[in-house]
């Protein structure tokens, strides 16, 4: 997944979701002469011209996130409020020239809202499929969700239900150790390491197992990986005490507390290391005692072994812009692994979209 149109190689990915999408941002093929109100500009634009040139690549509109998912619960309360959210959702795609919707629900606290969540993608897909009736018979508009990989949220959802009504379950199996961690601990382990506990509070086997016994189809439930590393200065090793995080340097790759851009951790200087039980990678500085916990193209290739052994839909990564190029690249790597993608075509017919180039396609 992506939020901008960033230097990708297109030719590999198959969906992308668009999560700020921009109408103001203009790029350099945006000519201000353009500046009606009758066409679409910056990431639309560029996205669509993308579509065109990668018949592959489907975009989705992905809506809320941890930063804005607040309203989901009061929005899905209601008929009313799910038939509203449908309609506008739906509206959005068509006119921005997308392929589908994604919704980032994080998360249903209750059983009325898990039990409302259902309810909510109902309406979405009723509206996908109305929309497809009248404009676009023959194909087929994407719904899927972004998912926890952490019990204390997936086992209060209706998790059978859910993989009855979207496309894809994109499992977000990452952010199992950080700042609010005690101890130094694995981002994203395949598995629990036994003899060091603390270091695994959460592992991807065990969320894709828990799943996949509620009911969820495999084909349906997408692995995700994550293109950036997580730090723990003052730390010896895993499972080891910390000092801090490290605070942010945009400079260096780290846009948030603690986070870093995968392909800025290359630049730290990093011995590289692997903990065999719970197929992680992690990296020690040379200089001073600090860990910084990520996934290596080494990793990806395990981890896509694993997915493949469990019949499950194919890989998901947040998010590309953090990743490396070439043979560093984690996407690249898994496209690599996987050995075959989806090349159903995307659409570029939207007749009645708001925005004259998009509309004529």
């Amino acid at each position: 997944m992506t939020t901008i149109p960033v230097p990708l190689n297109l030719t590999i990915l198959r969906f992308t979701a668009d999560t700020y999408a921009d109408l103001k941002k203009h790029y350099e093929d945006d000519f201000w002469l353009e500046s009606d109100t009758q066409n679409a500009f910056g990431c639309v634009k560029q996205l669509f011209s993308l579509k065109k040139a990668h018949r592959q690549l489907k975009v989705l509109l992905s809506i809320g996130g941890w930063t804005w998912s607040t309203n989901f619960a009061s929005t899905a309360a209601t008929s009313t409020g799910r038939s509203n959210f449908a309609k506008s959702a739906v509206t959005l795609m068509k006119d921005w020239g997308f392929d589908g919707i994604d919704i980032d629900w994080e998360y249903p606290a209750s059983n009325e809202e898990a039990s409302n969540m259902v309810l909510l993608l109902e309406a979405v897909r009723a509206e996908l499929d109305a929309y497809s009736s009248e404009h676009a018979p023959d194909y087929h508009f994407q719904l899927t969700i972004a998912a926890p990989a952490g019990s204390d949220h997936y086992s209060r959802l209706h998790l059978a239900d859910l993989g009855s009504r979207v496309d894809y379950i994109n499992l977000m199996a990452y952010d199992y150790a950080g700042s609010w961690s005690p101890v130094t601990g694995h981002n994203a382990n395949l598995y629990a390491n036994k003899d060091l506990p603390q270091s695994t509070p959460f592992n991807t086997d065990d969320a894709v197992k828990a799943y996949l016994k509620a009911g969820v189809p495999p084909h349906k439930l997408v692995l995700g990986m994550p293109a950036y590393g997580r730090s723990f200065l003052g730390s010896s090793g895993m499972g080891e005490p910390y000092s801090s995080v490290g605070s942010p340097n945009k400079a260096l790759g780290s846009w948030e507390v603690g986070v870093w851009d995968y392909k800025a951790l290359s630049k730290q200087g990093l011995t590289t290391m692997y903990d065999e039980k719970s197929q992680a990678y992690y990296g020690k500085l040379q200089s001073q005692p600090g860990i910084y916990s990520y996934d290596t193209p080494e990793v990806v290739q395990k981890k896509v072994s694993y997915l493949k052994q469990q019949g499950l839909g194919g890989a998901m990564f947040w998010e590309a812009s953090g990743d490396g190029k070439e043979q560093e690249s984690l996407v690249e790597t898994s496209f690599r692994s996987l050995g075959s993608t989806d090349e159903k075509e995307n659409l570029l017919v939207y007749p009645d979209s708001r925005y004259k180039n998009i509309a004529s396609g």
